[in-house]
């Protein structure tokens, strides 16, 4: 196999891969059975048609279908052995298949991940609170379930109504609410925090097929959000090329981070799966610079 690889920008590449030889005639051949064991002949039964019987009333066929067959293989092969790393589905053109030579040949174009130059992501300098849940606090929110149950006083009584055995475990269960929500609140901060830091100085440009089905995500998130509140679906559909317009930076945003993530990932030895953004933060979180503040 030859392949000669164009780097067209810093994301996109146009591959130009023949194959011949032994490859070719080995997939004909292969065809060759197939469509002779599912071909109906007249005069002859299933799978005993002659090759030049099936070569004159079904050599498109079985052309399209070498063809089919071989280039995503071919192709695969090709980005291998090339270490690229692809993000979306190839353009494929150019296809020429040379009967006489065993020759196929085709031009893909495709886009790759940038290359991204990560400045200093360890040791990053974070801000945090200690968290505390004081008891004017916790009387508010109580305060609120007395309000929302239209009752004068809060007892064992409206706790146990509440799944608690009195009103101290249901005020202990507030407590932790309140302990976590804001765990969970200064978490997000602090995690957009390190994102903002090794991020804010990093430019290179975004693969345009990611950012592309990021952006049709959210909008399609955004039309349902829209739904559930009632629009109607004639106003939703007019409202869809603001919406595209409107969500494009954050779905830049959201790419550009997942590259930054995923690069981290790869000098860390992190695992490229569903779970890796969760396994970087939780790296970038473990390695960062811990200040607490008043």
């Amino acid at each position: 196999m030859k392949t000669e690889v164009k780097k067209l920008d810093s994301t996109k590449r146009e591959v130009n891969i023949a194959v011949n030889g032994e490859i070719v005639k080995n997939k004909f051949d292969e065809v060759f059975k197939k469509v002779g064991q599912e071909a109906k002949v007249p005069g002859f039964r299933p799978g005993h048609a002659p090759r030049q019987i099936l070569e004159k009333h079904f050599s498109s066929e079985i052309e399209r279908r070498v063809i089919e067959e071989l280039i995503p293989d071919v192709y695969a092969q090709a980005v291998r052995e090339e270490r690229l790393e692809v993000v979306d589905l190839p353009s494929i053109s150019e296809v020429k298949l040379e009967r006489g030579s065993n020759n196929l040949s085709f031009k893909a174009t495709l886009e790759v991940r940038p290359e991204i130059k990560l400045g200093n992501y360890k040791g990053i300098r974070v801000n945090y609170k200690k968290i505390e849940a004081p008891p004017d606090e916790i009387k508010r929110h109580m305060d609120a379930l007395k309000e929302c149950a239209k009752i004068d006083t809060l007892d064992d009584r409206f706790a146990r109504g509440l799944g608690y055995p009195g009103l101290s475990e249901l005020e202990e269960a507030v407590e932790k609410q309140i302990l976590i929500q804001k765990d969970n609140a200064q978490r997000n901060k602090v995690e957009n925090e390190i994102v903002s830091s090794i991020t804010k100085d990093l430019d290179f440009k975004l693969p345009q097929s990611l950012v592309n089905r990021q952006l049709e995500d959210l909008v399609k998130q955004a039309k349902i959000d829209l739904a559930l509140k009632g629009m109607p679906r004639e106003e939703i559909d007019s409202r869809e090329k603001t919406l595209f317009s409107e969500l494009e930076p954050e779905a830049k945003r959201q790419i550009k981070v997942y590259l930054v993530l995923s690069e981290i990932a790869k000098k860390e030895n992190i695992s490229l799966d569903d779970q890796m953004p969760h396994r970087v933060m939780e790296f970038l979180l473990r390695e960062a610079d811990w200040q607490e503040t008043n």
